[in-house]
C-alpha cells in the first residue's frame, strides 16, 4: 500500500456516522501509524470514545490504534492499558519494538499487582518479640533516634520501624534501588484495576508462559513468579516441566536441574527472609514426591529452614535402604550437614540419631540431657518425629555401625581429624619468612613480638608445626605480659582440631587448682589465660569435653587475666550453642565491673549465643551497657549484641534501630556490626544504603570506619561490585574511611586475586597514614592467599614489596605490624588454606564471618587477631569410602601443573663474607706509567746493541712492572664487565627461550593423589577416573565420600598420622627423629618439617619460658627488702 502523505482525511472519518468508514480510518492508520502518529495525536479523544462505544463492532482495533498511539507518545502505562483491552489483535509473537514494550510492560505490571496481594507479614519469626527494649532507670531507649545524627535525607526525622527507615513499597522490588521512592507505581496500579483489564492481563500473562512451556524456556517463567512473589505459578512450572519430560519419555535431570535453579536463586537473589523460606518449603514439598529426590538439595533447605527433625529422618531413612550407595549418600550428607550448621542444630540432630543406638556411651547420655532444657520452644514439633523414631527398637547391626559412623560425623571428630591430616601432611609453610622477621623486628618491642606470633600462627594455622617456637627460645623468651599471652594462645591457632591431643598439648600452661582459686600464682596468669583461649581454638565451634573443662577453670579463677582467657575460650568452644548455664556464669563476671575481662565476656556472651535472636540477653546486655562507665565493657557488649542477631535481617532491624539512635559512638558502631552481621551475605540494597549513608554522615570516625568496612560482610557474595562501590572512599580525605574501604576490599574478595580490589588496594601501600598503610597489607594478603604467579603476576611483587617494608627502618611500626600479619595471612595454613565467608556448598560459612568480624577488632585488642583463623579453609579433596577410611587413588585435573601449584619459597641471601678491596688507580698514576712505557721503549730503540748498568734496569723494571700490573687489573676488570653484560644478556635470552620452552613443553593434564590440596577454581577440571572410586556427588571440596565398587578387593588406604602422634612431655627436652610410620599405611607430600618434629614438640618446649613470671608481672614474687644502712654525710648538717 502506497505510504499516505497526511493523516487528515482519516482522522475526519472518524467522525462520520458510517460505522464502514470509521473501520476503514482505523485500518489504514494502524498499517500506517509510525508515520502518521504526530497527526493522529488529536484525534486520540475520538478514538478512545469508539473504543468505549460497545455498539461500534471493531472496538478492539480502536484500542490497538490508541495504544500505538500512546506508546509513541511513550505514555507507557496507558498504551498497556489499552493494548490489553484490544485482546487478540494484540499478537505476542510479532516481535515489534511495541508488542515487545508492552509485554515487558504487562509483566511489570503483573509482577507490582502479584506482589501487592501478598501479605508483608512473615519476615519476622512469631515467637520473636523484637521490640527494641525500653530501660527502667531511664537510660537511652528508641527515643533517642528523634535526634539521631544520622537521620536520612528523605526523613524528617528518624523512624522507629525497618532498617531503611522508611516502609517497604508494596509492589516495588526490594532489589531496585529507587525503592524508596513511595507511591511511584501507585500512579499505574490503580490505572489498571481502574479500568478493569485484570482479567486481560492475566490472560497475556497466561499466553506468555505458554509460549516459554512450549519453547522450555521454563527460567523464564520462574523468574517472574519469583519477582511476583508468585508460588503458585512457581509449583506450577516445576510440575509442567517435570509432565512434559514424562511425555517425552525423557529422565527427570531436566526438573532436577530446574530445581537447583530455583535453589539457587531462593538462597543468593531473594532477600526477603519470609517469602525465602516459603520458597525452601515448596521446593522441600517438590523434592520429597519426587521418588529419586535430590537428597542433597534437600538437606541444604533442611539446614537453612533449621528443621532438625527433618534431617534425622532423612538420615535414617537412607540408612535403613541397606545398599552401598545410600549409606555413602548418608555420609556425605552428614558431612555436608555440619559443615553448614550450628551446634545447636547438630545436637538436636545427634540426639535424635542417638535415640537408635540406645546402647551409646554414658558421655552421649550426659550430653543430650543437658540439651533437655534448651527444646522445649519445639518439643510440640518433635512429638510426632521422635515418636516415629522411638518405635523402631530393632536396628540391625550394620545399622547400628552406620549411625554410631553418622554420630561421630556430626559431631566434627571426622572432619577434624581428615583436615588436621590433610594440612599436617601438606604444609609448604616457607620458615625462612618467620626467620627474616625475628631478625628484623625487635623483640623488646610488644607489638614487634606480638606481630611475629601472629604470622607464625597464621602461617602455620592447624598444621601441628610448632618447631618455630622450639628453635626460638630465647626470642619467646622476651615476651611479657600480653605478648606473652597472645604467644600462649597462638598455639591453639597451630593445634586447631587436633582434638585428641589438645588437652595434653596445653596442660603445662592450664592452672592448676590451687592457682585459680588464688592461693599462690607459681606460673604466669597470661599464660595461663591464654591457654584457656587456645583451648577454645583448638575445639572451635566443638564444643563437647572443652567447653566443660574451660567453664570449670573459668568459673574458679579470680584473677582477671584467667577470665579473660577463659572467656574467649568459651565463646569460641560454644559458639552457637544457645546454652543458658555458660550465659548465667559469663553474665556473674560481667556484673564485677572489670574493664580487663568485661570486654571478652560480653564478646563471649554473643558467640555462646550466636544468632538466637535471645531478646532477654539483648535486653540484660543493652541495659548493663547503659550502666558501665567502661567503655571497654560497652565495646564489648555492643559486638556481642551484633553476633546475637546473626543471619535474622529484618528481625534485626528494631536493635539496628535503636543502636544507631544512641549518643554513644560505641553503640552505633555496635549498631554498624548487627546490620553486617544480620545481613551478612545477603547484598541487601536497603543495608547497603545504610551503611553509605552512615559512611559519610556519622560524626565518629570509628562508626564512619566500621560503615565502610561492613560492606564488605553485606557483598562478598557479589564482590565484583565491591571494588566500584568503594572507589570513591579509597580516595578520601578520611583515613579511617580509607581503611574501611581497604579491609572491604578484602573480606569481599577473600580469594579471589580481583584485579579491580588489587588496583585500588596497591596506592593505599603508599599512603601517608600509618594505619591505611596497614589496612591495604591485610587486604592485599586476604585477596591473594593462595594466589601464584601464573593466576595473578602481581603476587610475587607484592611479596618483595612486603619484604623490603619489613627491613625498611624508617617505616612505622604499624605498617609493620600489619605487614608482618599480611606474611602469615598469604601462606595460611602452610599454603594451604583460603579465607572463605561461604562454605563449599553455597551457604554462609558461619565460623568464617564470625572469626572475620571479631577479627577486625584487632584495632582495640591485638589478641583478638587469633580469630581469623576461623576464617581459614583447606583447600583440599579428600575422599573417604563407605567404611570412613581414606583410600588411596589418584584423580585428574585437565590443567597445566603450574597454573594451581605452590607459590615458589622466599630465596634467602646467604651474607657473604667481607672480600678484600682493589687498589684504586688514580688517573696520575696511569699517567706516570704510560709516561714511563714510552721512556722504556725509547731507551730500548736508543741502546739496542749496548750493554746496560745494573742500576738502570733496577729503575726501568720496577716502574713498568707495577705499572703492566696495574693497567692489567684495570684492562682486566673492564673486560670482565663487558663480558658480564653479555653474560647477563646471553643469560636473559636463554632463560627466556628456556622458559618458554618450558611452558611450551608443559602437558595439560595431570594426576593427583587422594588428600590433595586442589583449589576452589580448580574444582571444575577435576575428574576421576578411577573406576573402583566413584564419588557420590559433584565435588565441592572438602570431604568427598565415594563408593568403592569392588569392597571385597584389596585396597590401599593411607593410615592418619597427625592426631596419632605422641606428644612430648613438658619436662622433656624434644627430641629431633625421623617419625615412624605403621606398616601398611601411606605417606606422601611430606616436608622436611615435618620429617624432623614431633607433634607438639614446639608447645612442651616453649611451657618452660611461656609459664614463668615476668619480673615486673603483677602477683610475682617481690624481691627481699635490703639491710637497714645509712649514709656516711647522715647528720652532717646537724
Amino acid at each position: 500500500m502506497v505510504g499516505l502523505a497526511s493523516a487528515a482525511g482519516l482522522v475526519g472519518f472518524l467522525s462520520e456516522p458510517d460505522a464502514e468508514l470509521r473501520v476503514f480510518a482505523l485500518k489504514t492508520l494502524d498499517s500506517q501509524i509510525d508515520l502518521l502518529w504526530t497527526e493522529v495525536v488529536d484525534a486520540v479523544p475520538q478514538i478512545e470514545a469508539l473504543y468505549e462505544d460497545e455498539s461500534f463492532p471493531e472496538r478492539e482495533l480502536a484500542a490497538l490504534v490508541a495504544a500505538k498511539v500512546y506508546y509513541h507518545l511513550q505514555e507507557y502505562n496507558e498504551s498497556m492499558v489499552f493494548a490489553l483491552g484490544a485482546g487478540k489483535l494484540f499478537k505476542l509473537d510479532n516481535g515489534g519494538e511495541f508488542e515487545e514494550t508492552i509485554i515487558a510492560k504487562c509483566v511489570d505490571t503483573f509482577i507490582s499487582l502479584s506482589a501487592a496481594q501478598r501479605p508483608a507479614a512473615g519476615d519476622q519469626t512469631a515467637n520473636l518479640n523484637t521490640a527494641f527494649p525500653t530501660p527502667v532507670e531511664g537510660a537511652t531507649s528508641t527515643s533517642a533516634s528523634l535526634t539521631s545524627p544520622i537521620t536520612p535525607f528523605s526523613q524528617s526525622a528518624l523512624p522507629s520501624k525497618s532498617l531503611l527507615s522508611r516502609q517497604e513499597v508494596p509492589g516495588v522490588d526490594a532489589a531496585y534501588p529507587g525503592g524508596e521512592d513511595v507511591g511511584v507505581n501507585h500512579v499505574e496500579t490503580p490505572l489498571v484495576l481502574k479500568r478493569g483489564v485484570q482479567g486481560q492481563l492475566h490472560a497475556i500473562i497466561d499466553r506468555l508462559f505458554e509460549q516459554c512451556f512450549v519453547q522450555k524456556r521454563y527460567r523464564q517463567v520462574i523468574g517472574i513468579a519469583i519477582e511476583a512473589k508468585s508460588l503458585d505459578v512457581l509449583r506450577r512450572t516445576i510440575i509442567r516441566a517435570s509432565d512434559d519430560e514424562k511425555k517425552q519419555h525423557g529422565e527427570s535431570r531436566r526438573s532436577e536441574e530446574l530445581m537447583e535453579y530455583v535453589l539457587d536463586i531462593c538462597m543468593g537473589i531473594v532477600q526477603e527472609r519470609g517469602f525465602r523460606n516459603e520458597i525452601l518449603k515448596l521446593i522441600l514439598e517438590l523434592l520429597n514426591e519426587i521418588p529419586a529426590p535430590d537428597y542433597f538439595s534437600i538437606a541444604k533447605c533442611v539446614v537453612y529452614l533449621n528443621e532438625h527433625a527433618m534431617a534425622s529422618v532423612i538420615l535414617r531413612q537412607l540408612v535403613e535402604k541397606g545398599d552401598a550407595r545410600s549409606l555413602a549418600v548418608a555420609y556425605q550428607i552428614s558431612f555436608d550437614l555440619y559443615d553448614n550448621s550450628t551446634q545447636e542444630f547438630l545436637q538436636k540432630v545427634r540426639r535424635e540419631i542417638s535415640d537408635l543406638v540406645p546402647e551409646k556411651g554414658d558421655s552421649e547420655q550426659t550430653e543430650t540431657a543437658a540439651e533437655g532444657e534448651e527444646s522445649k520452644e519445639s518439643d510440640p514439633l518433635l512429638d510426632s518425629q521422635s515418636t516415629a523414631i522411638g518405635e523402631s527398637s530393632k536396628v540391625s547391626p550394620e545399622a547400628r555401625i552406620a549411625f554410631k559412623n553418622i554420630l561421630d560425623i556430626l559431631e566434627g571428630v571426622k572432619t577434624f581429624e581428615l583436615n588436621l591430616e590433610f594440612l599436617y601432611r601438606n604444609s609448604k609453610s616457607d620458615i625462612a619468612i618467620l626467620n627474616k622477621l625475628r631478625d628484623t623486628l625487635e623483640a623488646r618491642n610488644s607489638i614487634f613480638h606480638t606481630a611475629v606470633t601472629l604470622s607464625n600462627a597464621f602461617m602455620h594455622a592447624g598444621t601441628t608445626h610448632d618447631k618455630f617456637f622450639r628453635e626460638n627460645l630465647d626470642w619467646l623468651g622476651k615476651a611479657v605480659n600480653w605478648s606473652k599471652f597472645t604467644a600462649t594462645a597462638a598455639l591453639g591457632v597451630i593445634h586447631k582440631g587436633n582434638l585428641n591431643q589438645g588437652k595434653q598439648l596445653l596442660t603445662p600452661y592450664l592452672p592448676k587448682v590451687h592457682q585459680v582459686a588464688g592461693v599462690g600464682v607459681p606460673g604466669s596468669v597470661y599464660s595461663q589465660g591464654g591457654s584457656l583461649y587456645a583451648f577454645g581454638l583448638i575445639y572451635a565451634n566443638h564444643g563437647g569435653m572443652a567447653v566443660d573443662l574451660i567453664r570449670d577453670y573459668f568459673k574458679k579463677a579470680t584473677d582477671e587475666v584467667i577470665q579473660h582467657g577463659g572467656a574467649l575460650g568459651l565463646g569460641v568452644a560454644g559458639m552457637a550453642t544457645g546454652d543458658e548455664g555458660i550465659y548465667e556464669d559469663l553474665r556473674n563476671v560481667l556484673y564485677t565491673d572489670s574493664a580487663l575481662n568485661g570486654e571478652a565476656v560480653g564478646l563471649a556472651m554473643g558467640l555462646v549465643m550466636l544468632g538466637t535472636g535471645n531478646m532477654k540477653v539483648l535486653e540484660d546486655m543493652i541495659q548493663y551497657a547503659h550502666d558501665t562507665q567502661h567503655e571497654k565493657i560497652v565495646r564489648g557488649l555492643a559486638m556481642g549484641m551484633a553476633l546475637i542477631m546473626y543471619g535474622r535481617q529484618e528481625a534485626a532491624d528494631e536493635l539496628i534501630n535503636g543502636l544507631l539512635g544512641d549518643p554513644d559512638p560505641t553503640l552505633r558502631y555496635g549498631g554498624i556490626m548487627t546490620i553486617a552481621l544480620a545481613y551478612c551475605g545477603t547484598s541487601s540494597n536497603k543495608a547497603v544504603r545504610k551503611l553509605l549513608h552512615v559512611a559519610v554522615s556519622d560524626v565518629n570516625d570509628d562508626v564512619r570506619r566500621v560503615a565502610v568496612l561492613s560492606l564488605g560482610f553485606i557483598l562478598f557474595r557479589k564482590h565484583q561490585s565491591v571494588p566500584r562501590m568503594v572507589e570513591l572512599l579509597s580516595e578520601s580525605y578520611n583515613p579511617h574511611v580509607r581503611y574501611g574501604a581497604a579491609m572491604a576490599l578484602g573480606i569481599s574478595c577473600a580469594g579471589t586475586g580481583l584485579d579491580e580490589a588489587i588496583d585500588l588496594l596497591e596506592p593505599m601501600l603508599k599512603d601517608s597514614t600509618d594505619f591505611v598503610r596497614q589496612g591495604a597489607l591485610i587486604a592485599l594478603a586476604m585477596v591473594l592467599v593462595q594466589q601464584n604467579e601464573a593466576m595473578n603476576p602481581r603476587v610475587s611483587t607484592l611479596r618483595k614489596a612486603m619484604m623490603k617494608m619489613i627491613g625498611d627502618r624508617h617505616e612505622d611500626a604499624m605498617a609493620k605490624f600489619g605487614c608482618a600479619v599480611a606474611l602469615g595471612i598469604i601462606d595460611a595454613g602452610g599454603r594451604n588454606c583460603t579465607i572463605s565467608l561461604q562454605t563449599q556448598t553455597g551457604n554462609l560459612n558461619m565460623p568464617g564471618i564470625v572469626g572475620a568480624a571479631v577479627f577486625i577488632q584487632y584495632w582495640y585488642w591485638f589478641p583478638l587477631t587469633h580469630f581469623l583463623s576461623l576464617s581459614f579453609t583447606p583447600t583440599s579433596v579428600i575422599g573417604v569410602d563407605q567404611s570412613l577410611e581414606v583410600p588411596f587413588f589418584k584423580f585428574h585435573s585437565n590443567t597445566r601443573p603450574s597454573l594451581f601449584d605452590y607459590p615458589p619459597e622466599q630465596q634467602v641471601k646467604t651474607e657473604e663474607a667481607p672480600e678484600k678491596v682493589k687498589t684504586a688507580v688514580l688517573s696520575t698514576t696511569a699517567q706516570a706509567k704510560r709516561r714511563a712505557q714510552r721512556r722504556e721503549k725509547q731507551q730500548r730503540r736508543e741502546s739496542m746493541d749496548i750493554d746496560q748498568t745494573p742500576a738502570t734496569p733496577k729503575v726501568s723494571d720496577q716502574t713498568p712492572d707495577k705499572m703492566e700490573t696495574d693497567e692489567s687489573a684495570v684492562k682486566g676488570e673492564e673486560d670482565g664487565k663487558d663480558g658480564e653484560k653479555d653474560g647477563e644478556k646471553d643469560g636473559e635470552k636463554e632463560a627466556g627461550e628456556g622458559q618458554k620452552k618450558k611452558i611450551e613443553r608443559e602437558k595439560v593434564g595431570y594426576e593427583l593423589e587422594n588428600m590433595s590440596r586442589v583449589l576452589p577454581a580448580q574444582l571444575k577440571y577435576l575428574t576421576f577416573p578411577d573406576p573402583r572410586y566413584e564419588p557420590v556427588k559433584r565435588p565441592t571440596g572438602g570431604v568427598v565420600v565415594v563408593l568403592d565398587k569392588t569392597p571385597e578387593e584389596a585396597r590401599e588406604t593411607i593410615e592418619l598420622q597427625a592426631s596419632a602422634r605422641e606428644i612430648p612431655g613438658a619436662a622433656r627436652a624434644p627430641t629431633e627423629r625421623a617419625p615412624e610410620f605403621p606398616a601398611g599405611g601411606r605417606s606422601f607430600g611430606r616436608g622436611p618439617l615435618v620429617a624432623e618434629e614431633d607433634v607438639g614438640a614446639g608447645a612442651a618446649a616453649a611451657a618452660g619460658v611461656l609459664t614463668a613470671v615476668d619480673e615486673d608481672e603483677e602477683g610475682a614474687e617481690e624481691a627481699p627488702v635490703p639491710d637497714d644502712f645509712e649514709y656516711e654525710t647522715d647528720g652532717e648538717d646537724e
